[in-house]
């Protein structure tokens, strides 16, 4: 087998190709490694190589249905979890539908019996202002501003 030698300057190339020279380092020339010519592939006949032409072939057209089955499983997949989001959002806008009108109908009681309360309160204010006046009439006919009736008349 012949030494593969490196590139280099010639004085190295010599002393490399010089197969007893030794390194001073108790290494021989002769363990260099070294590359094996390459094995000779056996000649292949046009038959040989149109059959393995035909088994590639073969072997991409499955591989490709494959892929797209895979692709179209993929699909479906994505397709039926969109589905399926789109009813649960379908789902959640009928139930916020549906708490939007008990909150407008409970929104509508509230305010209807606000209107009650400050109808009520309007009229209590009423009352109290009137029985403030009686008791200041009372105040003043007991002070003796006069009587009763004639507080009452002025």
């Amino acid at each position: 087998m012949p030494l593969v030698i490196p590139p280099g300057p010639p004085v190295q190339q010599a002393f490399v190709a010089s197969p007893r020279v030794g390194f001073g380092f108790g290494f021989d020339a002769d363990l260099l490694p070294r590359e094996d010519p390459p094995a000779a592939d056996p000649p292949e006949t046009e038959a040989d190589g149109a059959a393995a032409e035909a088994e590639r072939r073969i072997r991409r057209k499955v591989s490709n249905r494959e892929s797209a089955r895979r692709s179209r499983a993929r699909k479906q997949q994505h397709l039926d979890e969109l589905r399926a989001r789109a009813d649960r959002l379908r789902r959640c806008n009928r139930e916020l539908a549906a708490r939007g009108h008990d909150v407008r109908g409970r929104a509508a009681l509230v305010r209807l019996a606000n209107a009650g309360l400050r109808s009520e309160a309007a009229a209590l204010c009423r009352r109290l202002a009137a029985a403030r006046r009686a008791l200041g009439l009372l105040y003043a006919a007991a002070a003796g501003v006069g009587t009763f009736e004639q507080t009452i008349a002025s």
